[in-house]
C-alpha cells in the first residue's frame, strides 16, 4: 500500500460503541506494556517488580497489536475490525470473504480508528535492526524506509535459474561458489573466451557468471545470448555486489574483437539490487550483433569463439583543496 494514499474517515454514530471498546482494549495494552517495561508502578525496573528481560523494546506489546493475524505484516490504515474487536489489515480483509479469521463473525465495514491513532504515536526500530540498521522511525515512515534500507538482504545474483536465496554479501559469495559452482577470481582484469558450437541457434541463455574480488568488493560478470527484436545478439555486463551508491565509485571496460576490429564498452557496474533481467533488458552493457560476433570468430563462421577482456578500476574522487581554507581567510 502506498503511504501517500492513506485516508482517515470519521466514525459514524453506529460505530462509536465498537470504537470505544477497542480504545479500552488498547489502553489496557498500553498500561500493561508500560508496567512490563518500566518494572511496575514504581518504575524502578527491579527484577522483583516485573521488569522486562534485557533487550525488550518499550513498544513490543503494542507492536504485536499492530500485527495482522492473517499475514503477520504490520497493519496500516485502513485497519479493520469485527464486532468482537478482532483486527486485520485491508489486504487480508478482501481475502477472508468478509469473515473474521479469529471468531468467524461477519466483518462488515468497521474501522479500528483507535488502533490507527495508536500507530501514529509509535516510533519503532527498522526490522533490519538485527542486520545492523540502528534507525528509529515513526510507524507510518518505517515501511518506506525498510523498502530502501541498505541493511536489507540481497537476492542471489545468479541468472541461470530462479534462485530464492537471500543474504548478506559474504553468504551469497559462498552460496554462488558452493551451490552454483560459479568461477571465482581475484584481480581487477579479466580475459574470458566464450565458445558455442552452433551460433545459429540463439536462445535466451546465461553462458557464464564469474565473480571477481578486487578493491575489497565482489563483482559479477555476465554473458548473455538473446533476441533483441528480430536480431540475435550477445551481451556482456558487470554487476556490483553491494548498493548502488557504492557501485558508483567504480568503473569498468569490456572489449571484444578480432581481425583488426574491436568493440569496446565503458560504464559503471550496476548494483545487484537491480535484477539480472532488468540490467539485461536496459541494454546497459557491451552488445555484439551475431554477424559481428561471427566475424570476430573467424574461420568458417560455423562456431562462435569470442574473447572478452576487461578491467575494473576505482574512480578517483577529488579530495579537499588544502589551500582553499587559506584563500578563504580575509587578508
Amino acid at each position: 500500500m502506498e503511504l501517500g494514499s492513506l485516508k482517515y474517515v470519521s466514525a459514524s454514530d453506529g460505530m462509536m460503541e465498537e470504537d470505544e471498546a477497542a480504545a479500552s482494549q488498547l489502553h489496557h495494552a498500553f498500561t500493561k506494556s508500560f508496567h512490563v517495561v518500566n518494572g511496575g508502578a514504581g518504575g524502578n525496573g527491579g527484577a522483583g517488580n516485573g521488569a522486562a528481560p534485557p533487550g525488550i523494546a518499550p513498544a513490543t506489546s503494542v507492536h504485536e497489536l499492530l500485527e495482522c493475524p492473517v499475514c503477520t505484516n504490520s497493519m496500516y490504515p485502513p485497519i479493520h475490525q469485527c464486532h468482537n474487536g478482532h483486527t486485520l489489515c485491508s489486504t487480508c480483509k478482501a481475502r477472508v470473504h468478509n469473515r473474521c479469521p479469529t471468531c468467524r463473525q461477519e466483518l462488515g465495514d468497521i474501522r479500528c480508528l483507535a488502533l490507527e491513532k495508536v500507530a501514529e504515536s509509535l516510533e519503532l526500530p527498522c526490522k533490519y535492526h538485527p542486520l545492523g540498521c540502528s534507525e528509529i522511525f515513526p510507524y507510518y515512515s518505517k515501511l518506506k524506509h525498510e523498502a530502501q534500507c541498505n541493511f536489507r538482504p540481497y537476492s542471489c545474483p545468479y541468472a541461470g535459474s530462479e534462485c530464492a536465496v537471500v543474504g548478506d554479501i559474504p553468504s551469497l559469495v559462498a552460496h554462488l561458489g558452493e551451490d552454483h559452482k560459479v568461477d571465482m577470481h581475484t584481480g581487477c582484469t579479466f580475459n574470458h573466451r566464450y565458445v558455442k558450437s552452433n551460433p545459429r541457434e540463439v536462445e535466451n541463455a546465461t553462458w557464464m557468471l564469474t565473480v571477481f574480488h578486487c578493491f575489497g568488493h565482489y563483482f559479477c560478470l555476465h554473458f548473455e545470448a538473446f533476441q533483441l527484436g528480430m536480431a540475435p545478439v550477445y551481451m556482456a555486463f558487470l554487476r556490483f555486489m553491494g548498493d548502488e551508491n557504492e557501485a558508483r565509485n567504480y568503473s569498468y571496460s569490456l572489449e571484444v574483437g578480432g581481425y583488426d576490429r574491436k568493440l569496446t564498452w565503458e560504464g559503471t557496474p550496476r548494483s545487484i539490487r537491480d535484477s539480472h533481467r532488468k540490467v539485461r533488458d536496459s541494454h546497459d552493457g557491451l552488445i555484439i550483433q551475431r554477424n559481428m560476433a561471427l566475424f570476430f570468430s573467424g574461420g568458417d563462421r560455423k562456431e562462435l569463439k569470442l574473447r572478452v577482456t576487461g578491467r575494473i578500476w576505482k574512480e578517483q574522487r577529488p579530495g579537499p583543496d588544502p589551500g582553499a581554507a587559506a584563500r578563504a581567510q580575509p587578508s
